[in-house]
């Protein structure tokens, strides 16, 4: 029987799906420079416009990415402040064992939130 850390798993397919997104945007970085053919062919136009398309979608779909994600943990902030770590933390004399690491890392989720917000606005 082995046993399995569900934190390293989520972490592993999170870290697949952000690299299947950077195939993606390899794949769309790619395509927007094979539409200088159309410019060169004489069709600036087609280029412009495919472009536009492009960018308006992207940043359409990325807006509603970061949307959703910022409304999912912000909504999960009071819940998650509350696993704050109990107790005495004997070794150091001082507050709780873990105390300060899940401060840092709950801070740090909300300047993630907060630049969420202003990307995704």
């Amino acid at each position: 029987m082995t046993d399995t850390d569900p934190a390293r798993e989520a972490r592993l397919a999170i870290a697949r799906h952000l690299a299947e997104l950077h195939r993606l945007h390899v794949a769309l970085a790619a395509d927007s420079r094979s539409l200088k053919a159309l410019t060169t062919a004489g069709r600036p136009l087609a280029e412009i416009e495919i472009a536009a398309e492009m960018l308006e979608q992207y940043m359409a779909a990325s807006g509603a990415f970061l949307e959703n994600m910022r409304g999912r943990f912000e909504n999960r902030l009071g819940l998650l402040r509350r696993g704050d770590p109990q107790g005495p933390d004997a070794a150091l004399g001082q507050g709780p064992v873990g105390h300060g690491p899940f401060w840092y890392a709950f801070s740090r989720l909300c300047v993630a939130l907060r630049q969420a917000e202003r990307r995704a606005g």
